[in-house]
């Protein structure tokens, strides 16, 4: 014992003696050092992760993009002006169909970075407009909007949506409705306010606010000939859905999930908007996000040989153009297109009554440059 007491007294001696020389420092307490290598460890896993979602993200949206994965931001965006989007939900798949399909859901929505003010106008399936396909010099004449998608698919959709309101669209999200159900369940389900009780594909629903599953988002999004309101109903829940899944969307669940949703997104979403614009639309057109107005354009019920149509009177189409034009900051125009033209001829030659709410029966279909009516065998 007291030669290992005379040891540690020698050894202390000889540390003291070097510090006082100079050949050894004094040590430093030890909870700085290891707080800074923590820090520095927590730096590189967020890092790492950071990497690693970017990564991921870019490698979903360059999938989705219809640029050849082009991932440069647009001088519109970049310069951060107003935009427009047509978003399409497409019915591939569902209820058996394995063809192109219609585009069951129509809105066009307006970013407004100046403003902070979003917009989402549906457009009723069934409304009569003029058909415009893949080029400028293709068009199908008049039938309802829905079936653009089915002759021009997204570009035919944009060309028609455009014309028929006057107003520019400079971007398209084309959204499989199978994606539906799987972004819901990816984000936990939604809330929506059911504005009436009823059951649709095995799915009940009760008046009032419900938590919805995938399956039951597209049965509430889809159910139409139980509404009251008809397809004016149902836009109103497709709106619903679409701003729920936003908002859940943007939430701290749907972040921590973000692997999930992009394989969702990749899977069946097609867009022309590229990673660089998606992320500069994320970071610069945010704000616009929670100050979202939405609405319809509102049609008369109308059988024109036998089929069902929405007819949006002149009026209406103009007050629709005047909304949509102002909110990207360009000055209104009087709408003249063939929607217009068509309306006036059946006020002038049929006596059509568009302040009436009654059902239009006389509406006719003319030559696109003549007052000669147009057989149904050549729509």
């Amino acid at each position: 014992m007291e030669e290992q007491h005379s040891r540690r007294q020698q050894k202390i001696f000889r540390n003291v003696t070097l510090v006082r020389a100079g050949f050894l420092k004094k040590s430093r307490r030890p909870l700085p050092t290891i707080i800074g290598l923590l820090v520095t460890f927590a730096v590189m896993i967020a890092v790492t992760w950071g990497a690693h979602a970017y990564f991921s993200l870019h490698s979903a949206l360059v999938s989705m993009n219809a640029n050849n994965g082009s991932t440069a931001t647009s001088a519109r965006i970049a310069a951060k002006k107003p935009i427009s989007i047509l978003v399409l939900g497409v019915d591939q798949g569902l209820e058996g169909r394995n063809d192109k399909g219609n585009s069951d859901t129509i809105i066009l929505v307006t970013v407004n970075p100046t403003t902070k003010k979003a917009t989402m106008t549906s457009i009723p399936r069934d409304t009569l407009t003029e058909i415009l396909g893949e080029t400028s010099s293709t068009s199908y004449y008049m039938f309802k909007v829905n079936s653009a998608y089915q002759f021009g698919g997204s570009s035919g959709s944009v060309k028609t949506v455009s014309a028929m309101l006057n107003v520019p669209i400079n971007y398209y999200v084309e959204v499989n409705m199978k994606a539906l159900k799987g972004l819901v369940n990816v984000l936990g389900g939604v809330d929506v306010n059911v504005p009436f009780s009823f059951s649709y594909d095995w799915c009940d629903f009760k008046k009032g606010k419900q938590h919805l599953d995938g399956r039951h988002a597209i049965a509430y999004a889809r159910m139409r000939y139980d509404d009251p309101r008809g397809d004016y109903g149902r836009q109103l829940r497709q709106r619903q859905i679409i701003q729920a899944v936003v908002k859940k969307g943007l939430s701290v669940n749907g972040l921590a999930n973000y692997q999930k949703l992009l394989k969702v997104f990749a899977k069946y979403v097609k867009t022309n908007l590229t990673f660089g614009d998606m992320t500069s639309l994320a970071i610069n057109y945010r704000g616009a996000a929670s100050n979202i107005s939405s609405g319809y354009i509102q049609g008369h019920d109308a059988t024109i040989s036998g089929t069902s149509f929405q007819i949006a009177s002149t009026e209406e189409l103009q007050k629709w153009s005047n909304k949509l034009r102002k909110s990207l900051g360009l000055s209104t125009q009087t709408l003249t297109n063939q929607e217009t033209r068509q309306n006036s001829l059946n006020e002038t030659y049929n006596g059509v009554d568009f302040s009436s709410n009654e059902t239009i029966t006389n509406y006719t279909i003319y030559e696109a440059n003549s007052i000669t009516p147009r057989s149904s065998d050549s729509w």
